[in-house]
């Protein structure tokens, strides 16, 4: 199984130590080499962003940052998983390291594998 995880914490505009920033590239590194880390990144500040709505058939956008907000998309990961209790438990390893925050877990859809034409 496949499992959304989406990081949130409070916006933090300075970048992680270089301590941090090993700690975390270590923890990357093994998830990828056991194969229950198929994809991540992290966000740069909201400054940077936008966010787009659509209300009734009309377009808004609002430039960053997006100080209203008590916490904001850090960054996501991608998981495989056996079992919802598995990525959970790979969640709170990812949340001891990174020291604060939240993590959001989703399981992604999986469409069934295409019927063969012999059928």
């Amino acid at each position: 199984m496949r499992f959304l995880s989406i990081y949130k914490s409070h916006e933090c505009n300075t970048p992680p130590s270089q301590q941090e920033m090993e700690t975390m590239g270590k923890l990357v590194e093994e998830g990828m080499k056991k194969g229950w880390l198929l994809a991540t990144e992290g966000c740069l500040p909201t400054a940077l962003g936008a966010r787009v709505r659509l209300t009734d058939g009309n377009y808004s956008v609002t430039d960053g940052p997006f100080t209203e907000s008590k916490e904001v998309v850090g960054g996501f990961a991608i998981l495989q998983a056996n079992s919802k209790e598995e990525a959970l438990q790979l969640v709170r390893e990812f949340l001891r390291v990174v020291g604060k925050g939240e993590c959001e877990l989703r399981q992604l859809y999986e469409a069934p594998a295409a019927q063969s034409a012999a059928s």
